[in-house]
């Protein structure tokens, strides 16, 4: 598993690129014969150990003391002397081993149940994701965007606190699960009943996160190519009317995380931003994150990030828009907020406020 072979339809989660050789559980095959692993995220400090004086929690962060240049170990010659490590000396690095618990159920064996509730706290999340997938499921795999939302969230308790808060593209759920913890209402959205199910089961893992402080997360299905709310009775994961009519009245924040790869499909988030928020009775605040993914292409024969370039483009069209109905302000929140997540804070991740006003 450590040596990942890249296909050219086949993405990875920078969960595991961060984490290679730790063990990954794989439970299930979903319907298209992706093996489905679940992973467990510790939440590094809680919101309530300190304080800032915004009243937004503080991570201590660990010095290190460089060492004196006198005490590195030289050889006769002044250079260098490296400690190398013993061909034969034994590596007690716990190996990846991966193992199809069940092709058909998604639930655990009893004896791995117990071991999910002792170490299932307060401060571990749990999530059913993906390694690799076609471009098209990449909802289905774990993003660092997702963490560094998850990050401001939690850094940011006072101002989510007893909201209604919509996620768009929410994929396995776990940025809305995040911001269960402290809103009151979240409709987590995505496309495909597939995706939607696992974001359930997602959901359900992590209902001791919320359920106590009678907080809801309700998963729905949202197209942003389409032009209205699924509310066919028939279908799985559709809306009921009383809860667009919620949605309108009472949603204050909306975010997104790691949504904006295709162009076509950030084109459809902007203009189901603008029609949601049009529709809105109070104004909104929108938080977007997203990781610059730079790639060379032969077209520029250079370094080029088109699809950061066009969420820029649609940004700024977005901030200049002047059709008498709705004001768009659009600013770069900087990334100085605590890290409550194990994951790389890349330079690349980026963090954009877009406030929705009606004129």
């Amino acid at each position: 598993m450590d040596q990942v072979t890249f296909r050219s339809d086949t993405v990875l989660s920078d969960v595991h690129l961060l984490l290679p050789n730790a063990c990954h559980l794989m439970k299930r095959l979903n319907g298209v014969g992706q093996p489905v692993f679940i992973s467990k995220f510790r939440i590094l400090q809680t919101c309530d150990e300190k304080d800032s004086s915004d009243g937004s929690p503080v991570r201590e962060r660990e010095t290190f003391e460089s060492p004196d240049a006198s005490d590195v170990p030289r050889d006769e010659d002044g250079d260098l002397d490296v400690v190398r490590r013993p061909r034969n000396a034994t590596c007690h690095r716990d190996p990846v081993c991966p193992v199809i618990l069940s092709q058909s159920a998604a639930t655990l064996t009893d004896q791995d149940e117990d071991s999910e509730e002792e170490d299932g706290g307060r401060d571990v999340i749990k999530i059913e994701h993906t390694m690799a997938t076609p471009l098209e499921d990449v909802g289905k795999q774990i993003w660092r965007g997702a963490f560094l939302l998850a990050d401001f969230i939690l850094a940011q308790t006072n101002m989510f606190k007893g909201a209604t808060v919509l996620e768009l593209g929410a994929g396995t759920g776990l940025t809305s699960i995040v911001m269960a913890m402290v809103a009151k209402t979240v409709y987590c959205t995505d496309v495909g009943v597939d995706l939607l199910s696992m974001c359930q089961k997602n959901v359900n893992l992590n209902k001791q996160h919320f359920e106590s402080q009678e907080s809801e997360i309700k998963v729905r299905q949202l197209d942003w190519l389409a032009d209205d709310f699924c509310t066919d009775p028939d279908l799985e994961f559709c809306w009921t009317e009383a809860e667009i009519a919620e949605l309108h009245d009472n949603t204050a924040f909306v975010i997104a995380a790691d949504v904006c790869y295709d162009d076509d499909l950030t084109d459809g988030l902007f203009k189901t931003l603008y029609r949601l928020t049009s529709h809105m009775r109070h104004s909104s605040t929108i938080y977007l994150s997203l990781e610059k993914r730079l790639n060379f292409t032969l077209r520029h024969m250079d370094v080029s990030c088109e699809a950061y370039d066009h969420f820029r483009h649609c940004l700024d069209q977005l901030e200049e828009m002047t059709d008498g109905k709705m004001n768009f302000t659009v600013e770069l929140v900087k990334s100085s907020f605590p890290q409550f997540f194990q994951y790389e804070r890349v330079e690349q991740l980026e963090l954009w406020k877009v406030t929705a006003e009606q004129l």
